[in-house]
């Protein structure tokens, strides 16, 4: 006890304790100083990463080292739709699945700004369509895609023209806005090749109805893919299909066959993506060096796919029609000319002699033979179908006109070689009227007493008395009294019977061959 009281004294007294304010103030001032590091850390690095980023973005970096960087996974998932900004909503009068965007991607043409339409050419047909029950305007939801479609047609070409088989090679330009795709100014590239990358970006999920075939495979030198800086991707491919159009037969070569194809998602119902004409064009373009064989295309348009021919009514959709004619030139040509000239050419036989029987013959089988030959040969290339067509149509009444004419020289031939039912006697070639006329001239117009004069003619006799009277030549007169003779109208001469028959039928075979021709052109054209 002693010693340690001696030791407080020599100590000058107890230490003070330490201050808890003074603890907190070193405390805070550590933690500072270990936030401030980390604060350093954290900028250095992301310094050094967007050093890194910009770096690759530097000239002289190729296409494929940016997009190997753009497309790395764990940035980007093809997987995934391209996140859209902005809210959608319907335009008025359109139908359900008609809308327009009020934030819009940018164009590659427009880095700034892109304005896309929505396609209203054909609102107005939705809209008082029978068959358009979508008249109701509902809510877009927010993030719909956008992909703007264009058509360039290349080639037309029909293999056979009587066919519905249509063969049309075009360039089929898909664009839409993904922001995960946009790179830097830095780089040189306005855009960025991606062929190579076609399968690690996101493409839509584009599908063909309403058609036949495709003639050729899609393969990486029938398509291009561009990715611009503001993020835009350009897909372009070129497709060559063999559609099945739809055409009347049964009127051919005087209908217009429509064929139609469409493009739709597979996959992505209308609220995710939709697809609208870009430049809201109504009609396809056409390339200057556009080629045709055998296909002669008189109008197309761009529409949206109606509801009631739409595979499915809740995917987006676009058709393309095409409508073409037959090449009407060459059918009028090698069918429809050489018809009617070997028709008329039958109509010669009536103007010659009733008994020119090698000469008519002769027309009338030369005729109807080249008619077979010509129509057999071309009905080999007509479309088979089962009701009656117009060119059936158009055989069957020219050979009945070919062939009546030959039946009606038969008959003249037949009905001018009949025995007469009187013994006057023609020879050929003369006109049976005025020879009576002169028979009578020749023999003398009065007979005195009955005498002379050939059997049933008529003479006047002067023997009856003060009053002559007449009566036939074989009828003598009686002394006392003369009784007057009437004599009965005679049958007409087989020759002047097939003579009229001639004269008959050049006045109604050519009319009734003209009236067919006019009921039949305007008929069948007015179906086209």
């Amino acid at each position: 006890m002693g010693w340690a009281a001696l030791g407080r004294r020599a100590g000058g007294g107890s230490r003070p304790p330490v201050s808890p304010l003074l603890s907190l103030s070193i405390a805070s001032l550590v933690g500072s100083f270990t936030l401030a590091i980390i604060c350093i850390l954290t900028l250095t690095l992301t310094l050094a990463t967007l050093a890194h980023a910009d770096d690759i973005f530097e000239e002289g970096k190729s296409d494929k080292e940016i997009l190997d960087n753009l497309l790395l996974s764990t940035r980007y998932d093809k997987r995934l739709l391209p996140p859209v900004q902005g809210t959608l909503r319907p335009p008025p009068h359109t139908r359900q699945d008609d809308y327009t965007p009020d934030l819009e991607p940018h164009d590659p043409d427009h880095p700034e700004h892109l304005h896309h339409h929505r396609h209203n050419h054909h609102h107005h047909h939705h809209q008082t369509s029978p068959h358009n029950h979508s008249t109701q305007q509902t809510p877009r939801r927010k993030g719909t895609l956008t992909v703007n479609v264009s058509v360039l047609l290349l080639s037309l070409a029909s293999p056979d023209e009587s066919s519905l088989k249509y063969e049309v090679e075009f360039l089929l330009q898909q664009q839409w806005y993904d922001p995960r795709l946009r790179y830097s100014n830095r780089s040189s590239y306005e855009f960025l090749n991606a062929i190579h990358h076609h399968n690690d970006i996101w493409l839509p999920d584009t599908y063909f109805i309403m058609h036949g075939d495709f003639k050729d495979p899609l393969i990486p030198v029938h398509f291009a893919l561009r990715i611009y800086r503001n993020g835009t991707v350009n897909y372009l491919m070129r497709r060559h299909l063999i559609l099945s159009c739809q055409g009347r037969l049964n009127i051919f070569p005087f209908d217009d066959p429509m064929c139609s194809f469409a493009i739709e998602s597979i996959s992505y119902e209308q609220t995710a993506i939709t697809y609208v004409w870009k430049n809201d064009e109504g009609t396809l373009r056409t390339s200057p060096s556009l080629t045709t064989l055998n296909a002669y295309l008189i109008q197309n348009r761009t529409i949206p796919c109606p509801i009631k021919a739409s595979w499915r009514g809740n995917y987006s959709c676009l058709k393309v029609d095409l409508i073409f004619t037959r090449d009407r030139a060459f059918y009028f040509t090698t069918v429809f000319i050489p018809g009617i000239i070997l028709v008329t050419s039958s109509f010669i036989t009536f103007w010659l002699e009733w008994n020119a029987v090698p000469a008519r013959v002769m027309i009338g089988v030369t005729t109807m033979l080249n008619f077979f030959t010509t129509s057999n040969g071309f009905r080999s290339t007509l479309p088979v179908v089962s009701n009656l067509t117009a060119m059936n149509v158009w055989d069957g009444v020219c050979m009945c006109f070919i062939y009546a004419s030959l039946l009606e020289f038969v008959c003249v031939n037949y009905v001018g070689r009949k025995r007469p039912l009187h013994n006057v006697v023609y020879r050929p070639g003369e006109n049976p009227v005025t020879q009576g006329d002169k028979k009578r001239e020749g023999g003398g117009a009065t007979v005195p007493g009955g005498g002379g004069g050939a059997p049933n003619e008529i003479v006047t006799c002067t023997n009856c008395g003060p009053n002559p009277c007449t009566h036939t030549a074989t009828n003598g007169c009686a002394a006392e009294c003369c009784f007057v003779q009437v004599r009965k109208k005679e049958p007409p001469h087989p020759i002047r019977v097939a003579k009229t028959i001639d004269v008959i039928a050049r006045i109604t075979f050519p009319t009734a061959y003209a009236v067919f021709l006019i009921f039949f052109f305007i008929h069948y054209k007015g179906f086209s």
